[in-house]
């Protein structure tokens, strides 16, 4: 089902597995996600409890220590944001029991003193960048509620659920997609099969043709996939993003299941 940019609508989301809320992504590549070396292995989830749990038993496969290696040598030799103990930050701040939604990003930040390994967060005192400034309008469009911009910093968000993750955990300063790995390909979509195989209600947010390449793991009948444009201005602008009512479909779908929404306002935090 496809929704036309800005229209009204009202939906049983219980009922749909996919909404593209429109838009093609337009500065994003489409990516190539399998591969007989980095193929996911199966899960029986319930083996874990945590996500620390989840990394450990990631970390004797050869993509994993190969990332090991690689961080060894970056981080040795050049600026390299964020900073290592950062790496997995989203999942420090999300516990594995209460993730119910998962906002995917591509790319940390690759300015000094922005990339705090969220997604489009920043630490509070630096100065929003355009994409999550875009993110903040149309929540407050959206939602109705008040967005302090002088405050990036999401963790209230992962506070309550939201797994900011990027798909790329590091980057070069001053230089934009500078990791790109299929390393990191493998890593992201073992978590995406973890999270896929657990049986309850979850929302996954893909904003732009890097983050819709991962759609199609995604097909637990319990669980939503909502699609748009990229919030950069330069895709944003050109519609696709702005109006699609992101936000409130995913509360509207997380009720409808029995699950407490996001409160998305920042003003409260």
């Amino acid at each position: 089902m496809a929704l036309e940019n800005g229209s009204d609508f009202a939906i049983l989301a219980k009922d749909i597995k996919e909404i593209d809320l429109v838009g093609s992504g337009m500065i994003e590549k489409p990516i190539h996600l399998h591969g007989d070396n980095y193929r996911t292995d199966g899960y029986n989830v319930l083996m874990f409890s945590s996500w620390d749990e989840v990394i450990s038993s990631l970390r004797s496969k050869p993509y994993f220590q190969e990332l090991e290696r690689f961080w060894d040598e970056v981080y040795a030799k050049s600026t390299v944001y964020p900073k290592r103990e950062l790496i997995f930050n989203a999942f420090k701040q999300c516990p594995l029991s209460q993730t119910k939604v998962v906002l995917l990003g591509q790319d940390p930040y690759h300015e000094e003193g922005q990339a705090m390994g969220l997604s489009f967060s920043v630490p509070q005192g630096v100065i929003i960048p355009p994409s999550l400034k875009n993110i903040y309008k149309e929540i407050e469009q959206d939602i109705g509620c008040y967005m302090n911009e002088h405050d990036g910093d999401l963790t209230y968000l992962a506070k309550q659920g939201v797994l900011l993750l990027n798909v790329n955990l590091t980057v070069e300063a001053h230089k934009a997609l500078s990791h790109q790995k299929k390393e990191y390909l493998a890593f992201t979509n073992d978590i995406l099969s973890i999270l896929n195989k657990l049986d309850r209600p979850m929302v996954y947010l893909l904003l732009g043709n890097f983050a819709k390449g991962f759609a199609d793991k995604l097909d637990h009948p319990k669980q939503l996939v909502l699609t748009a444009n990229h919030p950069s201005p330069l895709s944003a602008n050109r519609g696709g993003f702005f109006g699609t009512h992101l936000f409130s479909t995913c509360n509207q779908y997380l009720e409808e299941n029995g699950v407490a929404p996001i409160q998305w306002g920042n003003a409260l935090f």
